[in-house]
């Protein structure tokens, strides 16, 4: 299988924007670049497994809409298997660790 440089900077802007759009949604805030496109490379291959599972079928968008949905279900999971705290319970302000 053959992969042009295209198709995968396609495939990582694709993973890139929908986890940042499932890191607004479940969390506030995004998980940095590379934490974005894990969470939405990991998103995309849920999304296009369940979909068609349930029978939904999306037009020119699901790219991104599919990678959005499985990423959101990902993290939501994630949460319930971690505990319900998940990331909220860390958090520190912006300013982090006082000295």
């Amino acid at each position: 299988m053959n992969m042009s440089s295209e198709s995968l900077l396609i495939i990582l802007f694709v993973g890139l924007v929908a986890g940042w759009l499932a890191g607004q949604i479940v969390r506030g805030t995004g998980f940095g670049i590379v934490g974005d496109i894990i969470v939405g490379i990991l998103g995309a291959f849920v999304g296009s497994w369940l979909f068609p599972q349930l029978g939904v079928h999306l037009g020119s968008v699901s790219a991104i809409v599919n990678a959005t949905f499985g990423a959101v279900l990902l993290l939501l999971v994630v949460r319930l298997v971690r505990g319900g705290g998940g990331w909220g319970s860390s958090w520190r302000g912006s300013w982090g660790r006082r000295w």
